[in-house]
């Protein structure tokens, strides 16, 4: 029945299409919202259970769409993990695949661009992290964009559309209003002033809930540190040098962690989820006051996760379940309504996906794969692991049920039993009766590695 609907729509916008000899004929009008925030950990979501965040707008999403419960973020190449967190969602490819997140060349077709290329109008506002020049091809409407990494909440330097894609830094302003108030109301602006007449892709990128975690004092008040619960790896301390533990996120509490600092941190990082969670829900509401929900793919999701306590650190630079996993939703025509998946996916399945629903051809050489294949449950032929990485420090392999995880620097395994214990509590790496199973997943790990075009040279020791 599904598949019959989704036929019988992409008639008629077929039949649309084709009256329409001003632009390049498009096989589907589906308009495209991505809302995309910054560090936020896969459970730190309402409708998931979480027992401390308030998110009425993402739970919205949740009951009208599709979650993909284990999305992870491939990983990175530095303790930036941000940056080709989202260079890898905008190319669809992993992350030995390019060479610099920061600057993606034209040799790298994004998503954007190619919609651009299929009559899309594109737009975007918010935190872009992939150079101007990347920018500039992929977007024919811009305003209040952020060049950058991270920043204070109420100062940031933005830059409105720049027809010639320079986008000088000295033509930039600071932000009329806090971060995320400001890019959904140039998003809602956006949205109010399209006509019908092309369909569009708006990309709408927080900087929140990203430190500094400065949320107003509304959304602040939500949260009393004293009431909010610990996460379930809480530690004080790492229990082990990984070869990185001082990296920039680490610095922003003190060893050891203490219950009552991390819970301030809670707070802070929950009221920035709240207020983010609030915009959110205006633009989805522009939409339907504009009649273009019907008519619009929302797809929302966020870059990585982070610790914020768990295991003993607060930053996202580890292979942990909540530093690489992140939530990822999508709600529209197309997409089962209230359901979820806990097939193994990667954050940069997005472009294929994308391409799958709105019916342009996706490009040959990706790695992500069309997450529609498991709106009906998982496929016998879909990925039964993920490979993670994070710099020279971490390699990873997650199975659906097990996680191995290895640090070369320092010769450390460990290993986890994902389904009795998600919150990688028990390290089993050293039980003698999981030895032959450590040294089956390390011998997939290698060649999970080599496929993945990643050259470290990874030796047990």
């Amino acid at each position: 029945m599904l598949r019959s609907a989704r036929s019988a729509a992409l008639l008629v916008v077929l039949l649309v299409a084709a009256g329409d000899a001003a632009r390049p004929a498009t096989p589907a009008q589906l308009n495209v919202l991505f809302l995309l925030s910054d560090d936020q950990r896969a459970d730190a979501i309402g409708a998931y259970g979480h027992p401390d965040v308030r998110t009425p707008a993402l739970d919205r999403l949740v009951a009208e769409g599709f979650s993909f419960r284990r999305a992870y973020c491939m990983g990175a190449r530095q303790g930036a993990v941000c940056a080709p967190s989202r260079a890898m969602l905008f190319t669809g490819r992993g992350l030995y695949r390019f060479e610099q997140p920061f600057n993606l060349p034209a040799t790298e077709l994004m998503l954007p661009e190619l919609l651009r290329q299929h009559g899309y109008d594109t737009f975007a506002t918010g935190k872009w992290h992939c150079g101007r020049e990347a920018f500039a091809r992929a977007f024919t409407h811009a305003a209040e964009v952020f060049f950058g990494g991270m920043g204070s909440h109420t100062e940031l330097q933005v830059s409105d559309f720049d027809p010639d894609g320079v986008y000088p830094r000295e033509a930039s302003h600071t932000l009329p209003s806090f971060s995320s108030t400001t890019f959904v109301d140039a998003a809602i602006e956006f949205v109010r002033s399209r006509d019908g007449s092309r369909p569009w892709f708006a990309h709408v990128a927080f900087t929140a809930p990203h430190d500094p975690r400065t949320p107003p004092e509304e959304f602040r008040a939500m949260y009393d540190p004293a009431d909010l619960t610990l996460p379930a790896n809480f530690l004080p301390e790492h229990p082990f040098d990984n070869g990185e533990l001082r990296v920039r996120d680490e610095k922003l509490a003190p060893w050891p962690r203490t219950p009552e600092v991390t819970r301030e941190h809670l707070a802070d990082y929950y009221g920035m989820i709240s207020q983010m969670d609030d915009q959110v829900g205006r633009l989805l509401d522009a939409l339907d006051e504009t009649g273009q929900a019907e008519n619009t793919l929302v797809v929302f999701a966020s870059d990585h996760g982070l610790a914020l306590g768990s295991h003993g650190l607060f930053g996202k630079q580890s292979l942990y379940e909540h530093s690489m996993r992140a939530p990822l939703i999508l709600r529209g025509p197309g997409v089962l309504a209230g359901q979820s998946s806990d097939a193994l996916v990667y954050l940069h399945d997005f472009f294929p996906t994308v391409c799958s629903l709105v019916g342009i051809e996706t490009p040959s050489n990706l790695d992500g794969r069309d997450l529609t294949a498991l709106f009906d449950g998982t496929p016998e032929d879909w990925r039964d692991e993920i490979f993670l990485t994070y710099s020279k420090w971490q390699r990873a392999l997650c199975t659906e049920r097990w996680k191995l995880i290895y640090y070369p620097s320092v010769g450390e395994t460990q290993l986890f039993d994902l389904r009795d214990d998600p919150a990688e509590r028990e390290d089993l790496a050293e039980d003698p009766a999981r030895s032959g199973q450590v040294e089956q997943l390390f011998v997939r790990l290698q060649a999970a590695q080599r496929a993945a075009g990643d050259e470290l040279d990874l030796k047990r020791r």
